[in-house]
């Protein structure tokens, strides 16, 4: 795990609007965005709709619409990330 991968985890013990975890780490848009889809490929982070909560499963609308969805460490990511 990256120093940035560790970081980000931290960020997403609560669900959070991909425009607070942007602000909170100081992050580029896109960079973040390919970090959380990287993330998200290892089953690390959740993607869900803003309204129901649905979790996305497709990385190309995680891809086209993040600014639309909040992230959620998974339960393998939270693991992953307090065994460091």
């Amino acid at each position: 795990m990256t120093d940035r991968e560790y970081e980000i985890l931290d960020a997403l013990y609560f669900t959070v609007s991909f425009e607070w975890l942007k602000n909170e780490l100081e992050a580029e848009e896109v960079e973040l965005r390919d970090e959380l889809l990287l993330l998200k490929e290892k089953g690390w982070v959740k993607c869900l709709e803003k309204v129901s909560e649905k979790e996305i499963e497709e990385n190309e609308m995680v891809k086209k619409y993040y600014k639309e969805y909040n992230f959620l460490a998974s339960k393998n990511g939270l693991i992953v990330h307090n065994s460091r």
